[in-house]
C-alpha cells in the first residue's frame, strides 16, 4: 500500500490532521498499538508504521469476550498496509472479578490487558504502549481510562482532540479495509451490570448479533437479561425486524432465550449505563 501517493491527494484540511498524527509518533522511539480491529487503533497502525516503520508493533487481544471478526479485521488491515502484528491469547474469563461485571468492569478488563501489552513491549524492545481512545469518547461513561493513566499508555487521537468524524475520513481517504467498521465492543457490554458473563451468555450473543447481521442490520446489540433478549438495532431499521418478528423469536428462542424483545428506543451508544448514576 503506497500511502505516501495517497497523502498528496488529500485536502489540505485532512493533510494537516494526518501530520500531526505523524509528528506525534516521528517523537517516540518505537511502539506497541493495542489493536482492536477497529478503525481509531487502525487509523494509529497506519501513522505509526508510516512514521516509524519496524519500530512499531501491532498487537490484538483474542479472547472470547471479542465482538466478532476481530483478529480477522486486524489481520486483514496488517495485510493491506503491511505493518507486523502479533496476536495475544487471553481469556477475561479466568478473572473472577471481571465475570462478576461491576460498574468498573472495563477498567478491570484493561488493567489486566494493558499491563500484559506492557510487558510484551518490554520484553520486545519497545518504548511506548499506544491505544485508540478518541476525543468523542470522553462524552461516555469510560472507566477504562483510568487503566490507561495508570499503565502510563497513551493515546495520541484523544491528545490531538481527533473525533470520530476525522478519523473515519482518514481512514477512507487512505482506503484501509476498516474504515466504514462499525464500532463493535466486546460482548462483555452486553450484559447488565451485576449480571455475571458467562461462556454460554456470549455464545448467545455472539450468535444473536451474527443472525441479525446475515438477516441486513448493519448495527446490532442483543443485550443479555438473563432469560430475556433485549435487541437493539438502528431506529429507522425497527420496523424491518419487527416485520419479521416470527423468525427472530424462533432464532432466539433456540439459542435459549425465553422472552425476545425489541428496544423501540433503537441502538444508542452505551445503553447499559443509562441506569448508573
Amino acid at each position: 500500500m503506497d500511502i505516501a501517493n495517497l497523502e498528496n491527494a488529500m485536502s489540505p484540511q485532512l493533510k494537516s490532521r494526518w501530520e500531526s498524527l505523524l509528528d506525534y509518533f516521528r517523537k517516540l522511539d518505537s511502539v506497541v498499538v493495542a489493536f482492536s480491529g477497529g478503525v481509531d487503533s487502525g487509523l494509529l497502525c497506519a501513522a505509526a508504521y508510516r512514521a516509524l516503520g519496524e519500530r512499531m508493533l501491532a498487537v490484538t487481544v483474542s479472547s472470547p469476550v471479542e465482538s466478532l471478526g476481530d483478529v480477522e479485521s486486524a489481520s486483514r488491515l496488517a495485510e493491506q498496509v503491511g505493518f507486523p502484528l502479533r496476536i495475544l491469547d487471553y481469556d477475561d474469563l479466568s478473572n473472577p472479578e471481571f465475570v462478576s461485571n461491576p460498574p468498573d468492569r472495563c477498567y478491570v478488563c484493561k488493567l489486566v490487558r494493558f499491563q500484559r501489552l506492557r510487558q510484551l513491549a518490554t520484553e520486545a524492545g519497545f518504548a511506548v504502549l499506544v491505544e485508540g481512545s478518541n476525543a468523542d469518547d470522553l462524552s461516555d461513561y469510560r472507566p477504562g481510562r483510568k487503566a490507561v493513566t495508570e499503565t502510563g499508555t497513551v493515546s495520541p487521537l484523544l491528545e490531538l482532540g481527533f473525533s470520530k468524524d476525522e478519523i473515519r475520513a482518514l481512514a477512507k481517504a487512505f482506503g484501509l479495509s476498516v474504515w466504514d467498521r462499525p464500532s463493535a465492543p466486546c460482548l462483555a457490554t452486553r450484559f447488565p451490570y451485576g449480571s455475571p458473563i458467562t461462556r454460554e451468555g456470549l455464545r448467545q450473543v455472539a450468535n444473536g448479533e451474527r443472525y441479525l447481521h446475515e438477516n441486513g442490520f448493519r448495527i446490532v446489540r442483543v443485550r443479555h437479561h438473563g432469560v430475556m433478549a433485549r435487541l437493539e438495532v438502528a431506529p429507522g431499521e425497527i420496523k424491518r425486524l419487527v416485520a419479521f418478528r416470527e423468525d427472530v423469536t424462533a432464532y432466539f428462542k433456540s439459542l435459549g432465550f425465553t422472552y425476545i424483545s425489541v428496544d423501540l428506543s433503537g441502538y444508542r451508544l452505551g445503553s447499559l449505563n443509562e441506569v448508573l448514576k
